[in-house]
């Protein structure tokens, strides 16, 4: 997705009309590289967050508040003594610089009115908050860098604040669009690239749109351009800036598989079953065959996906514990299956061992003392076979031999047998709970899948510690026919929904042979129309380890047909006579209820 400077030009606009004016009322660090500041402005408050992640910078307004931590962070510290009761004065952007300046005003000690700045820098992983004296002296940061760390320029407390100039870009603001497009054409590139590469706040994706509206193949060399064709990409330049200028902006997201998406479809839903394939602040003429959902606000699409997306991969930061734990124990699980396994298929000789005592026991009477070998008539199959002898035993001795032989063996074979169907079992548990894992969005959802392996025994629980409260609930859809199906996040819940929630008529979906979801489906002690075994089909498909197969095998039958055996893990169940489907795994056209 393209956070380019025309996105952040976007941003800068919005955020200057609502909060130039207001005052910094609360500030919090909630992450080690975010904050959350609250402003009061004309009788409304805003939130605003800005994220330093290296994964996912962030700057946006937001209505969902973030708890505190218990001891503030220093950065915070120093904010809360500067800018507490602040007034905003401007929110600038140089140039088209993936930077936003806040400009604020405040009293210091002394009563005395002054300025500093707080920038935001928007650079993937050189993302950095930055708090500046109006001189430009930086006062600190949310991140320190350190020569050591960058050649190009120190974030110290103490140092000048400068933006580095490490490819000289020119500003398609103040430029002529002649002269931007004559740069362009003298670079030995193809045209997208020379476009991205020369003008400060294009991204890929920018430079492409570009190209389209001029009606300029994006990738013929820059230099190959005709004079009709530097002309028209020069108009188009200066009717896109003009745009910019102008702040005319159409924040939209485009999707890739949607039928449809309007202003109040949630990420929830369009991030569990459509495609995103771009945003942007501007409509995009390349996109113009896929569905686009308008925003009435950068803010309002930046939070719809960057929130959520930031979400899942701070909840994937926060797994990583668990997910270690599951993975050392699937791996060691692993291990000790292939080695019974191994083991087993050592004890296969038993029944050779054991014909052979019975022809020793039948025929050994007439084996000469000290003969290494005999042959002999195997009754079972009517063939002649050679059996090794100890010479240094006698015929009934060489028969105890191998009836000992055969006894050991077939005493592994019955062990190793239970063993390998509990090794078996603990394998397809652990990977149903990394598939948990990997279809989690909450921590309500880790807490659940973490007290599943304290009960299991994977995860020691604390002394005195007791069982936790558990608030995740299963996911619920509505299928076109207006049925209600239900998709189970976790073993627990598939347990729950499988036997405590469904009832004997109510139709049970699982991928077949693969970790997965649960899928019940209300019958209401109706009859489910072709379409909603379908979509229940493809919910069980997307909720399984074959997540984005084009044809993926479901079992399905009714929730009386599904039985779980005394003793069994959570979630596992048997069942003996079912019906099939092949389905693919796109859920992009089944309404999920919040």
């Amino acid at each position: 997705m393209a956070f380019d400077g025309i996105t952040v030009s976007c941003l800068r606009k919005e955020l200057s009309d609502k909060l130039t004016g207001g005052r910094i009322t609360k500030i919090v660090q909630s992450e080690a590289d975010e904050l959350l500041l609250t402003i009061k402005n004309n009788a409304n408050q805003y939130r605003l967050l800005l994220s330093a992640s290296a994964s996912l910078p962030l700057a946006y307004l937001t209505d969902k508040n973030k708890p505190a931590p218990m001891t503030a962070p220093g950065f915070c510290m120093l904010l809360r003594k500067h800018l507490g009761g602040g007034r905003i004065v401007a929110v600038t952007q140089p140039s088209l610089e993936r930077i936003l300046h806040f400009h604020i005003e405040h009293l210091d000690e002394m009563g005395d009115l002054c300025r500093k700045t707080l920038i935001v820098e928007l650079m993937g992983k050189h993302s950095n908050l930055i708090f500046c004296k109006e001189d430009g002296m930086i006062l600190d940061s949310i991140k320190h860098v350190s020569l050591a760390v960058s050649s190009v320029r120190e974030v110290l407390p103490g140092r000048t604040y400068f933006i580095p100039h490490t490819q000289e870009k020119l500003d398609p603001l103040t430029v002529a669009p002649v002269e931007m497009v004559s740069a362009i054409c003298d670079k030995p590139a193809p045209l997208s690239k020379a476009i991205y590469t020369t003008l400060t706040g294009f991204s890929p994706v920018m430079a492409e749109e570009l190209c389209h509206r001029a009606s300029v193949e994006s990738a013929r060399p820059a230099g190959a351009l005709t004079a009709p064709e530097r002309e028209m990409l020069s108009h188009q330049l200066l009717r896109l800036m003009e745009t910019v200028k102008d702040g005319d902006f159409e924040p939209r997201i485009y999707y890739r598989n949607a039928a449809s998406v309007s202003t109040d479809t949630t990420f929830s839903q369009f991030g569990q079953s459509l495609e995103p394939v771009e945003f942007s602040a501007v409509p995009l003429t390349i996109y113009e065959e896929m569905n686009a959902q308008p925003f009435e606000s950068v803010s309002a699409l930046l939070e719809s996906y960057y929130a959520t997306k930031n979400t899942l991969t701070r909840i994937r930061q926060k797994s990583s514990d668990l997910r270690r734990i599951v993975q050392t124990a699937l791996d060691r699980s692993r291990k000790k299956y292939d080695l019974q396994s191994r083991q087993l298929a050592d004890t296969e000789k038993r029944e050779k061992y054991k014909i052979w005592g019975e022809l020793i026991h039948t025929y050994g009477y007439g084996v000469p003392e000290g003969a290494k070998s005999m042959q002999a008539l195997n009754y079972y199959t009517n063939e002649e076979v050679s059996i090794p002898l100890d010479p240094t035993l006698s015929a009934q001795e060489n028969a105890k031999k191998y009836f000992d032989k055969y006894g050991k063996l077939k005493r592994t074979f019955e062990a190793v047998t239970t063993l390998l169907a509990e090794t078996k079992s603990e394998v397809e548990h652990l990977e149903s709970v990394q598939t948990a894992l990997d279809m989690a969005l909450s921590e309500e959802d880790l807490v659940q899948i973490k007290e599943e392996l304290v009960e299991s025994g994977y995860i020691r629980r604390k002394i005195g510690g007791k069982k936790v409260k558990i608030t995740s609930k299963p996911y619920h859809y509505v299928s076109s026919d207006g049925f209600d199906i239900y998709v189970g996040k976790n073993n627990f819940q598939n347990d729950e929904l499988t036997f405590q929630f469904a009832t004997g008529n109510d139709w049970w979906f699982h991928a077949k042979g693969a970790p997965g979801s649960h899928v019940i489906v209300k019958a209401n002690s109706r009859e489910l129309p072709d379409r909603t075994f379908e979509e229940a089909g493809r919910l069980a498909a997307y909720y399984s380890k074959n997540r984005g197969g084009d044809k993926v095998e479901i079992d399905y039958v009714q929730k009386k047909q599904v039985k779980k055996p005394g003793g069994a893990k959570p979630g596992f169940v048997v069942y003996y006579t079912n019906y099939s489907l092949m389905i693919d795994s796109d859920i992009s056209d089944i309404r999920q209820v919040d």
